[in-house]
């Protein structure tokens, strides 16, 4: 006989019937080179916590947690962030006495890792003047034959909406965003990216910021 493959863990998810919570630091969006930290946790008492990749053939990360002042939590560091990283992750939670009896899984968490490419472009059409109540166009393009264009908002919920991308005979690509109502009672800052099909959670580098100016 040849010697023994490595061992196979048969894990049980839903024995549990409770759900932890994944969230992570600094954010679901983050550039190469960067580290973060996936917290995942528990309102029941348990000691042992998994993190699974989605696609990932490497087995689930295992780690027990510190019982500290009843936080039933670990958290998972990942430095430097490269393309490896990202993806969606879930967690689970179970008990150290039965580790391959598990929770129910974690809502997924998307990472998405920027740094890849080279900037794209944006610009307001027909200005970065609105007046309150108006409408305006955000124009994201690049010469890097982007599929997508995912423009985003800063602010305390970051939002972010994504675009196919249209292109042109000369390579350029671009995408445009309807932006709107504007008021005076949010801040208007944006941002955009470009990205490939083939690798969603691989984004560029950021455009430069750009300002929205509310008028009246």
């Amino acid at each position: 006989w040849s010697a023994p493959s490595d061992p196979l863990d048969i894990l049980v998810a839903g024995h549990l019937p409770d759900r932890p919570s994944l969230s992570v630091q600094p954010g679901p969006r983050v550039a190469s080179g960067e580290n973060v930290t996936l917290r995942c946790q528990s309102q029941s008492p348990r000691d042992t916590f998994l993190l699974s990749k989605e696609g990932a053939s490497d087995p689930p990360l295992l780690l027990r947690s510190e019982h500290r002042a009843q936080q039933f939590q670990v958290e998972f560091s990942m430095s430097p962030v490269t393309s490896a990283h990202g993806g969606n992750y879930r967690c689970y939670s179970s008990h150290s006495s039965s580790p391959f009896l598990l929770s129910l899984p974690s809502e997924p968490l998307e990472l998405l890792v920027s740094g890849f490419y080279r900037k794209p472009s944006l610009s307001a059409l027909p200005s970065p003047v609105v007046t309150s109540g108006g409408y305006v166009t955000l124009h994201c393009g690049s010469g890097q034959g982007f599929d997508r264009f995912i423009l985003t908002k800063e602010g305390d919920h970051r939002d972010s909406w994504t675009l196919d991308s249209h292109r042109q005979p000369s390579g350029w690509s671009q995408a445009l965003f309807p932006v709107g109502p504007v008021t005076s009672s949010h801040r208007w800052t944006f941002r955009c990216y470009g990205n490939f099909e083939k690798h969603p959670q691989e984004w560029s580098d950021p455009s430069d910021p750009l300002h929205l100016l509310v008028s009246g």
